[in-house]
C-alpha cells in the first residue's frame, strides 16, 4: 500500500491534544513513548525538547524512515525540499528559533500558510499537540518524506 501526505497528517492529528504534565514528578506516558519508539529510551521526562521526537514518531507509524534525532534541524536533511508553493498537507516544515543560523530549531507538519503565517501541527507547541501559527519568515525549509 502506498502512503500518502494523507497518512502522515492523520497519524499526526491523532495525537491532537496530547500534553506535558504540569507536574515536576509525573511524565506524560505518551510524550515518552515518541522518545522510546525511536530509539531514545533515556529519555524519562517530558520536559525534554520534543517537537522532533514527535515529528519522528508520526513519520515512523507511516513506515516512512525520519532522521530518528531529537534535533529540528536534522530534517533539513530528510526527504526532499519542496517550495511553499507546492507544500501539500503532511510535508515537513523546519522552522528557525532564536535566529535562522542558530543550531535551534522547530519541527512540525505543514497544514496550510498565507502570506503572514505558516500553520503546522507539531508536538511541543505550547507544551502539547496543535496546529499553531508561525510567522513565513521563520521557515528556514519545508521537506517531503516519501519511500
Amino acid at each position: 500500500m502506498k502512503l500518502t501526505n494523507f497518512d502522515i497528517i492523520s497519524v499526526a492529528m491523532s495525537q491532537y491534544g496530547i500534553k506535558e504534565n504540569t507536574s515536576n514528578t509525573v511524565h506524560e506516558e505518551k510524550i515518552l513513548s515518541y522518545f522510546h519508539e525511536i530509539g531514545h529510551s533515556w529519555v524519562k521526562n517530558d520536559e525534554t525538547a520534543w517537537c522532533s521526537a514527535y515529528w519522528n514518531w508520526v513519520i515512523k507509524k507511516c513506515d516512512l524512515t525520519g532522521t530518528g534525532k531529537l534535533n529540528a534541524r536534522s530534517w533539513l536533511e530528510a526527504g526532499e525540499k519542496v517550495d511553499i508553493g507546492n507544500a501539500v498537507v503532511g510535508d515537513t516544515v523546519v522552522l528557525w528559533r532564536t535566529a535562522p543560523h542558530s543550531w535551534k530549531g522547530h519541527v512540525g507538519g505543514y497544514i496550510n500558510h498565507d502570506n503572514k503565517f505558516i500553520y503546522m501541527i507539531g508536538g511541543n507547541q505550547n507544551n502539547e499537540v496543535n496546529i499553531s501559527s508561525y510567522p513565513i519568515s521563520r521557515v528556514l525549509e519545508i521537506r517531503r518524506i516519501s519511500k
